[in-house]
């Protein structure tokens, strides 16, 4: 069997050509894959290759390894509320975006929800970087719940093997602010790029992939100076939340967030290839399900009245630790923030939640852009929606 390694932006899988796991899938999924790539970077798959993969990446078990988390046996309700009138053409908007769903809930009621690219509701589509978001709420469940003493520990001080490297300088803090001051280069059109190289990267004997590959890259900046966008770090922070809680991130991300906070469809989460969950990428879930952790988070990711992280702590993630050069925008703990007090969780090529405190708004949404997996049109008709809403909204109001 032919192993090749390919990388989804931050997501390292094991690709095996191999017979037996093709037979093993069922027709539907085998029908739709038929000439999907096995030696290409998602960046370069055709647009009808990630239409196919995007909702079927945890069902392909020659593709990639992953890990369950069980649906909620108690799922919350997502009410039905008024539909929501719009400025904007939506189906106009949803073709443009090339949408697989886009679900907007307004004060927990489902205000409009629909979906494209014959996806459905009960459907899993791919996260990318929304996980980012989600990995950065472990780690505030980990500090409330002790695993993590606190935020300004060294990351060194939990991943033993980081000891003596550029990274024992760096807090737990900068981490998730992506502040590190580490040299990291994320161009996945330069093959001297750190995500190229460590992708053929030979970890020693008994050492983590990413842990032996990061450990080795020198200081840039002093930690704290300067924000640098690193999906390699976030994996980090994965891995130190491992470590501190002992427990994979499937199973914690089941116990503090998932099973608590109603969620209806089990999610899964891909796996490196050394069997450790992709923290900063490649959660499958139902579009609801993103919904409902996003509202999880508008309710202050409260469990039983109380919130699973430190006080205060969630108001610090969402708003603006880091400068990232575009006006009234920013970065917190794996948050994209806004001046309005808005802020989102965004994945390549139209993956998103975004949250708004003040209108008491989430937008779910899932797609397959047509251009680049950052689309800089797309992305701009994404922001310009956000806020056809919120004017949907002050429009009701009379504000």
């Amino acid at each position: 069997m032919k192993l090749k390694t390919i990388a989804l932006t931050g997501l390292l899988v094991i690709v095996a050509a191999g017979t037996a796991g093709w037979l093993s899938l069922d027709k539907e999924t085998r029908g739709f894959l038929a000439h999907f790539p096995t030696d290409r970077d998602v960046l370069f798959w055709k647009q009808s290759q990630r239409d196919a993969a995007f909702r079927a990446l945890d069902r392909l078990p020659f593709l990639a390894k992953h890990r369950v988390i069980p649906a909620s046996p108690s799922p919350s309700a997502l009410p039905p509320g008024p539909p929501l009138a719009l400025p904007i053409d939506v189906d106009a908007y949803m073709q443009g975006q090339r949408s697989a769903a886009l679900l907007i809930l307004h004060k927990g009621q489902v205000r409009l929800e629909r979906y494209g690219l014959d996806f459905a509701a009960d459907g899993r589509w791919t996260s990318f970087s929304v996980a980012k978001s989600i990995t950065s709420t472990l780690v505030g469940a980990a500090v409330k719940d002790g695993h993590i003493r606190s935020m300004d520990d060294k990351v060194s001080d939990y991943i033993e093997e980081m000891k003596g490297s550029a990274y024992d300088d760096v807090s737990i803090r900068q981490l998730l602010t992506m502040t590190s001051g580490i040299r990291w280069n994320e161009d996945y059109g330069d093959p001297n790029s750190d995500v190229a190289r460590f992708n053929n990267h030979q970890p020693e004997p008994g050492v983590d992939a990413l842990v032996s590959y990061l450990r080795q890259l020198p200081r840039a900046e002093p930690a704290g100076t300067r924000w640098l966008y690193s999906t390699g770090e976030t994996n980090l922070v994965g891995v130190l939340v491992m470590r501190a809680t002992g427990k994979t991130l499937s199973d914690y991300l089941s116990e503090k967030i998932w099973v608590p906070a109603g969620m209806e469809q089990k999610a899964t989460w891909i796996l490196s290839k050394t069997g450790q969950e992709i923290s900063g990428c490649c959660i499958q879930a139902a579009t609801r399900d993103y919904a409902r952790f996003g509202q999880f988070i508008l309710d202050g990711a409260r469990v039983g009245g109380q919130s699973i992280v430190p006080e205060g702590w969630l108001q610090q993630a969402t708003t603006t630790r880091a400068e990232i050069g575009l006006p009234g925008r920013g970065y917190g703990y794996q948050w994209w923030t806004y001046a309005d007090g808005s802020f989102a969780a965004r994945g390549i090529f139209g993956q998103g939640i975004f949250i708004d405190p003040q209108h008491q708004l989430v937008i779910a949404s899932n797609a397959n852009w047509a251009g680049s997996a950052t689309d800089p049109e797309a992305s701009d008709a994404r922001e310009a929606f956000y806020r056809a809403v919120q004017q949907a909204l002050d429009a009701e109001t009379g504000r």
